[in-house]
């Protein structure tokens, strides 16, 4: 998980059900990160290039621009490890 490492700063997961995921990227490589994201999930809807709402493999992604992501409904921490490297990822 070394590529995630380069852009991530620290996970939090969220209470409740659902199982959400909270990944703050790090700042000074969050515009990178955010713009490899973009090009690999299928935007569904997008808020005045601040909030975007993806798709990326029917996993529920809302990218915020100052480098905060929420994975939503996702099983554990293994499986967000696996999308944020496939998504970082050249």
């Amino acid at each position: 998980m070394v590529i995630v490492d380069n852009y991530v700063s620290r996970i939090e997961e969220t209470c409740g059900e659902e199982k959400n995921f909270i990944v703050i990227l790090k700042y000074e490589r969050k515009d990178e990160a955010i713009k490899k994201i973009l090009q690999k999930a299928k935007m569904e809807k997008s808020v005045a290039s601040v909030i975007f709402d993806l798709n990326f493999k029917g996993f529920a992604i809302r990218a915020y621009a100052n480098g905060k992501i929420i994975f939503k409904n996702l099983r554990d921490k293994n499986v967000l490890m696996d999308v944020l490297s496939e998504l970082l990822t050249e």
